[in-house]
């Protein structure tokens, strides 16, 4: 039977609008500026976990693969390099992940960036941003330690592999045994802990495991720990932002080592964006950047507990 109706109601298109007309111009009060670029890429996240989308052009000699970009991040760092200084943009992106009630494989996404802030100021910003859109000024603010220790009593930025598997095994089924630290920290986090995280909050300092493109730095006890944040609303993970990597050498190396993983868990290495680490190489100045998703802001604005709700046509309706 032909699905041909909107999954959003036309109360919520509305919204839609409002809420983009109030993030730019949140933006533009701060005089950052918008920006666009593209959204096919010869390149993509080497990321372990992110499926890229690909399609193929024709019009070369030879057909070329080019890939729906999983994030606008790449880009935007390279206009970083060139001194554009502070910067945003509203666009899709596109993970092939499958789909459920807080993914549709294409999205809706807002991603900033600004030189010189601290990650702890950026994160300053992302709560004015969702005051100005959600009306909620109090977002508590809970380091990766403190959640494991107080919930579980466990270092997370100390804890071996086979201490990782014990304590997820005694506690969540976990119908695996091929699992790395990262994966069982995931497990723990996802099943565990994110039901219990207040209502409004931000988890930061995440384990070195999972720096993916942030800044390594030690925490206020010593321990090595990613520069990155990410926000939880209502129970929803909203927004990922880093202290961002600005060294080419270990650039390349995290994507060297993400198609090691990516050979390890039989799918194909993926092309190493060499664009971005000579924009790295030519130099980028300090910077926090993070991407927000907006098709979750919405469900969080509109009390909608899925995603199709808060889409004209979700992948199940296009």
């Amino acid at each position: 039977m032909a699905n041909w109706q909107p999954g959003a109601s036309f109360a919520t298109l509305r919204q839609r609008a409002k809420l983009l007309s109030t993030v730019r111009k949140f933006f533009a009060d701060r005089n950052i500026l918008e920006i666009e670029t593209p959204l096919l890429s010869s390149t993509t996240a080497t990321d372990v976990y992110l499926e890229s989308l690909t399609t193929k052009i024709s019009h070369f000699t030879e057909p070329k693969t080019y890939y729906l970009q999983t994030s606008p991040e790449f880009a935007m760092k390279r206009l970083l390099a060139n001194g554009i200084g502070p910067i945003f943009q509203i666009c899709k992106a596109f993970r092939g992940d499958h789909p459920t009630s807080l993914h549709n494989p294409e999205f809706s996404i807002l991603e900033w960036y600004r030189p010189g802030f601290a990650m702890e100021k950026l994160m300053d910003e992302v709560a004015a941003l969702i005051d100005a859109t959600i009306g909620v000024s109090k977002i508590i603010r809970l380091s990766y330690l403190e959640v494991f220790k107080g919930k579980l009593g466990v270092n997370p930025h100390a804890c071996s592999l086979e201490e990782l598997a014990e304590l997820a095994n005694s506690r969540i089924d976990v119908n695996s045994n091929d699992l790395n630290v990262s994966d069982y920290l995931d497990l723990i986090m996802t099943t565990l802990i994110e039901p219990e995280l207040p209502e409004y909050c931000f988890l930061f300092d995440y384990p070195k495991s999972q720096a993916a493109l942030s800044d390594i730095d030690n925490d206020a006890e010593g321990n090595e720990v990613a520069k990155r944040f990410e926000l939880y609303c209502r129970g929803i993970e909203i927004a990922n932002g880093y202290l961002e990597l600005t060294d080419p050498v270990e650039q390349r190396r995290r994507f060297e080592i993400d198609n090691a993983s990516r050979s390890e868990k039989g799918l194909p290495q993926l092309p190493i964006d060499e664009n971005l680490i000579a924009a790295l190489d030519a130099g980028i100045p300090k910077t926090s950047g993070v991407a927000l998703g907006l098709d979750r802001l919405l469900m969080v604005i509109d009390r909608i507990n899925d995603i199709d709700k808060v889409l004209a046509f979700s992948i199940k309706r296009a």
